[in-house]
């Protein structure tokens, strides 16, 4: 099952009591308070782990604790420190503070760990309160208590390309076809049901990484479908490619239309990334019939076919791409980094697809730094 979002509670360990002792050995005359200390208790940690891809773990773990700290003994002896507790997370978890609603930290990096709560400091043993006035303290501390917080577990995956689409599409097909993902596909609408993230290799050495998202609808941002409720997860995504359906009983305009609107009204960045198109399903049509579409959408998007490219797109489909962007880092955000027209069934233009994105994810890379 896959799981996006919970709420813990989650305690560190109360701090041991001190002990009261007193040294009793043969011919040791007033051998006077030997009560050690007691331990720390254990602290709560959050660790980022590659290997972990859902918070489903957590379902039945709604109260975590860390150990608490032993009692001090006898013989100056400090007890045992009680074992902290590590919470695994995986990339792109977000540890929200409930009561503050604020964003504690941001779990991204392999191996990442912060240190949430400390436990509570073990109490000290009667030893530490004699005196010249005071030579058989009969008292030590109580431990420490722990701290408890309320904490919600938000993931948001973790991709370079979120892929934006209505149902049906053709995006869990694409993913399937360039990646190792390997989603659900089948010809209704709302297939993919959860996210799903998938490696495109570029070459032996290169590589960038992808995510499919459901369907987006009309009025998504207010709960309609099932977009509302996964578009967070393309929120880390610095570039969209939206995909709009050649063969569709939906209007070219009113699918892009559509699918901006919305990604903008659910959030400003998003609505502001750099993005590109892909025109699905060209095998559905006919040739004359898809040149005639792909110029007609490239009248509604505001931009005119290109003649030349390094990429590799096929000829015989008109394409466009913007002049110099890789070279100046500069992007006209108002119109698609490129347009093409694809067939995932027939991978038609999708090896020159793949290293478009790449161009784009790579420039974006450095422009980031």
């Amino acid at each position: 099952m896959f799981t996006d979002v919970v709420e813990l509670t989650v305690s560190s360990g109360k701090g041991g009591q001190g002990c009261v002792s007193f040294r009793r050995e043969k011919f040791v005359v007033n051998g006077g308070p030997n009560g050690g200390d007691g331990g720390k208790g254990g602290d709560i940690w959050f660790k980022c782990d590659n290997n972990t891809h859902t918070l489903s773990h957590f379902q039945k773990k709604m109260h975590i604790k860390a150990d608490n700290g032993a009692q001090g003994e006898s013989s100056n002896m400090t007890g045992k420190s009680g074992l902290k507790k590590v919470i695994i997370v995986p990339p792109g978890t977000q540890i929200i503070d409930m009561d503050t609603d604020e964003v504690v930290f941001d779990m991204l990096k392999d191996g990442q760990e912060e240190l949430f709560i400390s436990g509570g400091r073990g109490g000290l043993g009667n030893t530490h309160f004699k005196s010249s006035t005071n030579q058989r303290p009969t008292y030590a501390q109580p431990g420490e208590k722990g701290e408890t917080r309320r904490v919600k577990l938000d993931l948001k995956l973790i991709a370079d390309v979120g892929l934006v689409g209505f149902p049906n599409v053709g995006k869990s097909t694409l993913i399937s076809t360039v990646s190792n993902a390997r989603p659900e596909i089948a010809n209704y609408e709302f297939t993919t049901l959860t996210p799903k993230l998938g490696q495109v290799n570029i070459g032996d050495f290169e590589s960038f990484i992808m995510a499919d998202i459901p369907g987006i609808i009309g009025g998504a941002h207010e709960g309609k479908g099932l977009g509302i409720e996964f578009l967070r997860h393309i929120e880390r995504t610095q570039i969209l490619l939206f995909m709009v359906d050649l063969a569709s009983y939906r209007d070219l305009r009113e699918q892009i239309d559509t699918l901006k609107a919305e990604v903008s009204a659910f959030s400003d960045k998003l609505g502001s990334s750099k993005y590109a198109i892909a025109l699905t399903r060209t095998d559905a049509v006919s040739q004359d019939e898809l040149s005639d579409l792909v110029n007609s959408f490239f009248e509604i998007v505001g931009v005119k076919a290109s003649k030349n490219s390094e990429l590799g797109f096929d000829e015989k489909i008109p394409y466009f791409i913007q002049d110099n962007a890789d070279e100046t880092l500069c992007y006209d955000r108002t119109i698609p980094y490129f347009v093409t027209a694809i067939s995932s069934a027939t991978n038609k233009n999708i090896e020159p697809l793949k290293h478009a994105l790449f161009n784009l994810v790579q420039t974006n890379r450095l422009y980031s730094k």
